[in-house]
């Protein structure tokens, strides 16, 4: 690996001792004795024009990062094409000027060009800053030859929660909660160019929208490019090919700054007006005419307080529907700004099943309706060694909804290379004349992580909750969660368990299913065949997930049995078989009028996914359950197919059909999604999303337009409509039309 580090293999871990896919460190002479690269940012007076043309005289005088490392296809390797990265800084920001040069200019790829569009597609450049130099948090920066901006937050090293994985390239990353969270967006400026020699990319990085701490500053930093024609991974500083840009401990380090400590003070208005009508309660059409404010105050150049009156996020995209044929809860991400930036900070649990703080629970009601946010304010960022986090919102009572006022307060520290300790706590309490005395809940919780070497992780949380009358009941009010994971480039190993209790109650939380036990293991070997180069990479592996009642009673369980074939040109297959246990101890009522008995269901089912190379301008996806189900059989297709005109045009089409033929009863299930997008430029676009779901009876139109500013703010214009199928529902249910503006005022420059 890039850094000097020690590997400890562990019982159960001992027949992990084996060659781990480790790289040899470049013989450049940038390299430190502890075999860590290290690149410097020069200072200037003059900032330069971001163009995208590097054509300034301030360029030259800066140092260039150089000698990039393949991460695929040949890991280890010299990168085939030549770039060369510079970095500047004044008291106002940081500046990147890359050169990515290409002999075969013709063929530089792009693709979308919205912002924060997918990076793995196309040709591009991204960043990564480790301003705290701790190997676990940063911020990132990326774009493509179009120009879009793409940014994101890493915490944990962009690991956390996974289990089960298995996409065509392994990586660990989740969603907004904790690990890299791409809904992040910040201030700041890109441009590019293509030329006879390449691509360039100028940045200008706001010092106002970065953390960090005082001067002199050490941070950590490296550079990916993707060469897309060639499915070519280049970092300056190598990177083993089954981690990503967010492995923070491969990074090298950036010397030579001496940054100012600028005062922040953002404030960011909009004002709004809309018109719709709810045909479910035969009213009127109703005009609305509203105005709120949002403000930033910088405390330090690492700790920032967001503040927030009357909150609204009309223009945020709406969900994709989902059909559920499971008796478990769905998961939505979350999608509204102001609970993005840090949201690491507020994160503990297992991702997407045990969370204990869930941001969705503040300001949307148990059916989805809009709870307005009266105010509230987080504290969010890093002080010392520390990473705090605290938030107080109040919601307003709507029908059937009463106020509620939410806190979460979380601290933590990280203690070296994917190690740390935190701790959380998470109240909910009724307000307003129509609470009840104990109208209230409480959740606290710790969580630890113990990096040993590259290669070797354990990880854990244990939490406990309150709520009135709960303690007087049978079972406790508890969860925790341990797991071991060896990752290496060729095998990766996992072995975890989590116990929830059957009282326990994160109102403000998230929870799949209760009162179980589970134990989840599996195994992934990673396989580059020079007999068949046909192939980038084979994984077979296989992987189990079992749940059972805290009586024992196996309430459901699957082992996956899978190998993925990876080809060079971008195809994936994965022709997967699953061993699917169900285990009811009373009916479950799967569709009205259709109610299978309890007992345990046993079956083998095909679940083959596979997909042609995305970066094509047409490509399709697909996969088939096929097999046992309940006290029958399920037949399930997915379809989507992709296709762009160059940066400008983007569609998708997807279709979900579900066929469940059971012992008591039939029924059909289909999810149709179109979307489409027309680029006017990378921060003016109009997009479109309709969805068809015969299984909740409606289909539904959300269209938008989108003038940006900076950090997601701008003009929007917003048209939403949903409609019954006539089933049940027939005819229209909801219209809107919203138009909403927002501005980032920069009060101090």
């Amino acid at each position: 690996m890039p850094k000097s580090r020690f590997s400890v293999v562990l019982v159960p871990f001992a027949l992990l001792a084996l060659a781990s896919g480790a790289m040899a460190v470049t013989e450049a002479d940038d390299v430190n004795e502890a075999g860590i690269r290290v690149g410097t940012a020069s200072p200037t007076v003059e900032a330069p024009a971001i163009d995208g043309r590097l054509d300034e005289d301030v360029w030259e005088n800066a140092e260039p990062f150089t000698d990039f490392i393949q991460s695929e296809p040949v890991e280890g390797q010299p990168a085939t094409e030549r770039t060369e990265v510079r970095i500047l800084f004044d008291n106002e920001a940081v500046y990147i000027g890359a050169m990515l040069y290409d002999s075969e200019p013709d063929l530089i790829l792009a693709t979308d060009a919205r912002r924060d569009s997918n990076l793995d597609d196309t040709d591009s450049f991204r960043v990564i800053f480790d301003t705290y130099h701790d190997l676990q948090n940063g911020f990132v920066f990326g774009t493509t030859p179009s120009g879009l901006e793409w940014d994101g937050q890493v915490s944990n090293a962009g690991g956390g929660g996974g289990g089960m994985g298995g996409g065509p390239q392994l990586r660990a990353r989740i969603g907004s909660g904790s690990g890299f969270n791409v809904n992040w967006d910040a201030s700041w400026t890109v441009a590019t160019a293509i030329t006879d020699e390449g691509w360039s990319a100028e940045f200008a990085i706001p010092l106002r929208s970065l953390r960090y701490g005082q001067s002199p500053q050490t941070w950590g930093i490296n550079f990916q490019r993707n060469i897309r024609r060639k499915r070519e991974e280049d970092y300056w500083s190598p990177v083993a090919r089954n981690y990503d840009l967010n492995r923070l401990s491969a990074a090298g380090e950036l010397h030579g700054l001496q940054l100012a400590a600028p005062r922040n003070f953002k404030v960011t208005p909009y004002a709004l007006g809309a018109s719709g009508r709810d045909y479910t309660v035969e009213t009127d059409a109703q005009q609305n005419f509203d105005v709120g404010i949002d403000a930033k105050v910088g405390l330090t150049p690492s700790l920032n307080v967001d503040l927030t009156w009357n909150t609204d996020f009309a223009q945020v995209e709406v969900d994709d529907q989902q059909i559920n044929l499971t008796r478990f809860n769905l998961f939505f991400p979350e999608k509204r700004p102001f609970f993005l930036e840090n949201a690491g900070n507020f994160s503990m649990g297992r991702g997407s099943s045990v969370d204990l703080f869930f941001s969705r629970r503040i300001g949307i009601g148990p059916r989805g309706e809009r709870v307005p946010i009266l105010g509230g304010a987080r504290l969010s960022g890093k002080a010392g060694d520390y990473n705090l986090g605290f938030l107080n919102m109040q919601t307003q009572e709507i029908a059937g909804v009463a106020a509620n006022n939410f806190t979460v307060a979380s601290v933590s520290r990280e203690f070296g290379e994917r190690s740390s300790l935190g701790a959380m706590f998470v109240n909910r309490m009724g307000t307003g004349q129509a609470a009840l005395e104990d109208d209230w809940n409480r959740t606290w919780g710790v969580d630890g992580q113990l990096g040993i070497g590259e290669t070797l992780t354990f990880s854990g949380f244990a939490s406990r909750t309150e709520t009135p009358g709960y303690a007087d009941l049978v079972g406790g009010e508890h969860a925790y969660s341990a797991r071991g994971e060896y990752f290496s480039s060729r095998l990766r190993l996992w072995l975890g368990t989590t116990e929830v209790a059957a009282n326990f109650n994160p109102e403000v939380g998230f929870l799949r299913r209760s009162a179980y036990r589970s134990l989840d293991y599996g195994y992934f070997s990673y396989h580059r065949p020079k007999w068949a180069p046909v192939f980038r990479e084979l994984r077979p592996h296989i992987t189990y997930n079992g749940f059972r009642t805290l009586d024992g009673f196996l309430e459901s369980s699957r082992l996956h049995v899978d190998n993925h074939f990876d080809f060079e040109n971008g195809w994936h297959l994965s022709p997967a078989m699953n061993r699917i246990v169900e285990g009811l101890q009373e009916p479950f009522e799967i569709r009205e009028g259709i109610v299978v008995p309890a007992g345990t269901y046993e079956h083998w089912q095909a679940g083959w996914r596979w997909n042609t190379d995305g970066a094509d301008a047409i490509s399709y996806s697909g996969g088939i359950d096929y097999g046992g189900f309940l006290s029958g059989f399920q037949r399930t297709v997915d379809t989507t197919i992709n296709y762009r005109w160059g940066t400008t045009l983007i569609t998708s089409a997807s279709w979900l059909y579900n066929d469940i033929d059971l012992a008591e009863g039939s029924f059909i299930a289909n999810l149709g999604q179109f979307r489409v997008a027309y680029n006017f430029t990378p921060l003016i676009y109009l997009q479109a999303l309709l969805q068809y779901n015969d299984d909740s009876d409606v289909w539904s139109s959300n269209v938008r337009f989108s003038w940006l500013n900076t950090a997601g703010t701008g003009l929007f214009i917003v048209y939403n409509d949903t409609e019954g199928l006539g089933n049940t529902l027939i005819g229209p249910q909801n219209r809107s039309l919203t138009v909403k503006y927002t501005h980032q005022f920069d009060v101090l420059n």
